[in-house]
């Protein structure tokens, strides 16, 4: 497949690479993992991807030998950071031929340790491009397991190291993929009264990081569209609110709905045919849908006296999950995507806001506001609740593309400074992106094309 995402990321061509001199063992059969222990105790070495001739490149690194390190060090990192792995990568590994990338020396790995061994490599290819191969060995049966190449520019290498961790942790796991997705969220500077607040995005371990507004306006609650090629987000101009759409390929944007009225948390349907929003018109907040196009009358789904804010749709568009607090108090509710029977599922104790539904469709994950502010998650029949952080201030979750993981944003107690962190399910695997500026917001896009 040949696709070109935008001016700041990349095209990538999926290559058929020659058979190595080892026949490819088809009987290995990998379930979805419920029990990451069973993981962590593989052994996964990743040495350092060979060249065939070293060469420079445009960008840095600046030569195809350097650029296989780095390859390998991006795909450590992404095994490792998901908290399922425990890699070992090419700085404390020895190095490999150009030749062993296909036709691995299983001798020599078996005494280390290894049960999965990652091999690759780089070379240069036409017009400027590189070729990047991908192969994960099973050690112990001396055989296989997968394969696969890219063709990438220089400057976007990234996007075939992060290729080849999602081809692995896809062929060990079971799941789906998620390595080679975008983070989009609010950059803030400035002082609390007066902060600068600007549409960013990201790859899923903070590289390639770039500014998609300039801050004249203050942008808020991102959201990408399913198929990766829109941003929605809320933008204050003059006083008034404005939902826009942001097209990544071609830098533009456009207007989806205005008011005078205070309008909040876009969100798309699961076909990106519409936009959810919140809307307060004579101190009554509810929910509306509106055509991702922009023009059209949106539709009004709740009415309830009180708040109703946000809205996740399941992953099938059947349902919504939003938060009301018709009770009495923040809590998260589900209605049908018509708006018909909206029913309470929260009843757990204190506060619940901030819904997102699971890609999986098994659970919603939430803000819990006991006291602190913790990430948690529920069943979408609202039972099982548990929490992921224990923080003084962690909130609006959103979902990794596989739904594995979640990421959410933290306040500092003392200097009230934000940043994302991201947590697996088990609650146990913790991690902050480092960003250039405070972070806000954040929103999870699905695997890039």
């Amino acid at each position: 497949m040949l696709k070109t995402l935008s001016k700041a990321t990349m095209t990538i061509v999926l290559v058929a690479l020659a058979s190595p001199a080892l026949a490819q063992d088809d009987g290995v059969l990998v379930g979805t993992v419920t029990d990451e222990s069973e993981w962590q105790d593989l052994g996964i070495a990743i040495p350092a991807f060979p060249t065939d001739v070293e060469q420079p490149t445009p960008a840095s690194p600046q030569t195809t030998t350097k650029l296989g390190v780095e390859l390998a060090r991006v795909i450590t990192a992404d095994l490792k950071n998901n908290g399922l792995f425990r890699p070992v990568g090419p700085d404390a590994l020895p190095k490999i031929t150009f030749p062993e990338a296909t036709n691995p020396q299983f001798a020599r790995w078996s005494p280390l340790g290894t049960d999965m061994l990652v091999h690759g490599f780089v070379k240069a290819a036409a017009n400027n491009q590189l070729t990047v191969g991908c192969y994960l060995y099973d050690v112990q049966l001396g055989s296989e397991l997968v394969r696969e190449g890219y063709v990438v520019s220089p400057a976007d290498w990234r996007r075939a190291a992060h290729k080849c961790a999602d081809m692995i942790y896809s062929r060990l796991s079971g799941e789906d993929p998620f390595f080679d997705s975008r983070i989009a969220y609010i950059a803030e500077t400035g002082p609390k009264g007066n902060r600068r607040k600007r549409l960013a995005i990201m790859d899923s371990d903070g590289a390639n990081h770039r500014f998609i507004t300039s801050g004249s306006s203050s942008a808020l609650t991102p959201r990408y569209s399913p198929d990766y090629s829109k941003i929605a987000y809320l933008s204050y101009s003059d006083g008034n609110p404005r939902i826009y759409v942001y097209d990544i390929a071609s830098g533009r944007q456009h207007l989806v709905t205005e008011s005078k009225s205070p309008t909040f948390a876009p969100r798309w349907s699961p076909d990106g045919r519409y936009i959810l929003y919140s809307m307060a018109v004579s101190g009554n907040t509810d929910i509306y849908r509106v055509s991702s196009a922009g023009g059209g009358t949106p539709v009004k789904l709740t009415s309830s006296p009180g708040i109703d804010i946000g809205g996740s749709y399941s992953p099938d568009g059947r349902r919504i999950t939003f938060e009301s607090d018709r009770s009495g108090s923040q809590q998260i509710y589900v209605m049908n995507a018509d708006g018909s029977d909206q029913h309470r599922i929260s009843f757990f104790g204190g506060r619940a806001a901030t819904p997102e539904w699971s890609p999986r469709g098994d659970q919603i994950a939430f803000t819990h506001i006991a006291g602190d502010l913790r990430v948690a998650v529920m069943s979408p029949n609202g039972r099982n609740m548990r929490h992921l952080t224990n923080s003084w201030q962690d909130e609006a979750p959103t979902w990794s593309p596989n739904g594995r993981i979640v990421q959410f944003f933290r306040t500092e107690r003392n200097t009230g400074k934000t940043s994302l962190w991201q947590v697996d399910l088990t609650g146990s695997h913790l991690r902050k992106l480092e960003t250039p500026e405070d972070a806000s917001d954040p929103a999870w896009g699905p695997v890039l094309p």
